[in-house]
């Protein structure tokens, strides 16, 4: 890809979301939405494999449409109340548009069939992009009008979230489509505490980030997508893989990992919410998630092939594991015990 236009699209990326998170206004909102996944097409366009097209055409369908939803509940919105500001979304029918098009943004169930063959059909460090970085502005609007949600709603929809993304990862060979569907499960336990404790919601984003960076940046660097050639590539880099394994456990939510808190702070505030059996159903769900993680780590790591490959033997990688590999696996693993200063923050 041409280093300009890869310039300009990077720098589209981070001016759309820029705009989104700073806006007040709806259509400042909506314009940044649509900057962003003007932007991304792209960078997942870039290897011209049918595949990769395949994944653009149902990402910009699939946006456009819930861009068209924003757009129509913010000015049906309007209409009955004469407000434009992000905050004062009152009016019930556009409440439920607005549920719906964020639903599509971030590929929450039921509106999720997109996002496993779009990360599928994209380059890993485009998936990380869609993963993390495209997430935010979603759940910034997500965030601005959380009062304004339907709380059965998004408990029902983040029940299903955590249920599907944890059952239907359970049989994928592909580690992209297992972290696709890790996504929806995580989206889960963010959308079911939005209306509760909006902080929180950012806070587990942050972390979910910060760990599935810290995944996809080891699965660049030993060049893997398939479980298959997972199970060889302990000989390349071996330190690296056990610390992909831990990245792994605490994208579970396994303590002492960082990943175990904001389970914990979601589950504690549920139950302070007297939400006892939807914090109960999403704590089971998240053991199928636990599952797929534990097959993931233990490919890995554990697992040595009883039988030459019948490729090249892969020999250690010469060149030095990257600082941003370095840094946000630390993170990805040690954050726990500073969790009594995380939680000042919230």
């Amino acid at each position: 890809m041409n280093p300009h236009a890869k310039l300009v699209a990077s720098l589209s990326l981070l001016l759309g979301t820029t705009i989104t998170i700073s806006s007040n206004h709806w259509m400042m909102a909506w314009t940044g939405l649509e900057i962003n996944t003007l932007a991304i097409i792209p960078l997942i366009s870039k290897s011209h494999h049918p595949r990769a097209i395949e994944a653009t055409i149902k990402y910009f369908l699939v946006q456009a449409a819930a861009s068209t939803l924003v757009l129509f509940a913010s000015m049906n919105n309007a209409w009955y109340t004469g407000q434009w500001d992000l905050t004062q979304l009152t009016h019930p029918t556009s409440c439920l548009l607005l549920t719906a098009a964020i639903g599509m943004k971030l590929g929450l169930v039921p509106f999720h069939f997109w996002f496993p063959e779009v990360l599928q059909g994209s380059p890993l460090t485009t998936a990380l992009l869609l993963s993390t970085m495209m997430k935010f502005p979603p759940i910034t609007i997500l965030f601005m009008t959380s009062h304004s949600l339907n709380p059965t709603l998004m408990t029902t929809m983040a029940i299903a979230s955590a249920a599907l993304g944890g059952w239907m990862g359970l049989n994928q060979t592909q580690i992209r489509k297992i972290l696709a569907f890790s996504s929806i499960a995580h989206l889960g336990w963010m959308t079911i505490i939005i209306i509760y404790s909006p902080k929180l919601t950012l806070l587990t984003f942050y972390l979910y980030s910060l760990t599935t960076t810290a995944v996809f940046l080891t699965l660049n660097t030993i060049k893997t997508v398939k479980l298959s050639t997972m199970m060889t590539s302990w000989t390349k880099t071996p330190m690296l893989n056990a610390t992909l394994m831990l990245t792994l456990l605490s994208l579970a939510g396994l303590p002492p990992l960082t990943g175990f808190l904001p389970k914990w702070l979601i589950i504690q505030e549920l139950t302070k919410q007297e939400m006892t059996t939807a914090a109960t159903i999403i704590a089971m769900l998240s053991l199928l998630g636990l599952f797929f993680y534990l097959r993931l780590a233990y490919y890995s790591t554990i697992t040595l092939p009883p039988n030459s490959t019948n490729h090249m033997k892969q020999w250690h990688i010469n060149k030095p594991t990257g600082s941003p590999i370095a840094i946000t696996t630390s993170l990805s693993i040690l954050l726990l015990p500073l969790s009594p200063m995380i939680l000042t923050t919230i």
